[in-house]
């Protein structure tokens, strides 16, 4: 007799500069257009051919890439436009005017030290 195991994989939470902002959950096929989305302010010109506009400071967390980033990159960096969060992400961008995630505190401090 065997036993089945699910594994179930929680959707990344997006933080700027600690403050959780959105959850992934691939409603967006990459992490810029979720930031897009959500009005967070990102400059990029990846749509226009210049790549590398849209290196962004990955505070904590992992990222996949969907395609091979054609800008180099620091081993803290990454491309929003081609990659997707692969664990909850902090990124080194502002989250000033934008609606932050909201919980009881002890209910999200435990929420991001899961990863």
């Amino acid at each position: 007799m065997s036993s089945l195991t699910l594994i179930f994989k929680k959707d990344p939470i997006v933080s700027l500069q600690g403050q959780p902002v959105l959850l992934f959950n691939q409603q967006h096929s990459t992490l810029l257009e979720a930031l897009e989305f959500k009005k967070i302010k990102i400059f990029s010109e990846c749509r226009s051919g210049y790549c590398g506009a849209c290196k962004t400071r990955l505070l904590a967390g992992k990222v996949t890439y969907l395609t091979p980033p054609l800008a180099s990159l620091a081993a803290d960096e990454c491309l929003p436009c081609c990659c997707v969060p692969d664990s909850n992400v902090n990124l080194d961008l502002s989250s000033q005017g934008v609606q932050v995630i909201t919980r009881p505190p002890h209910q999200l401090r435990k929420t991001l030290l899961q990863d």
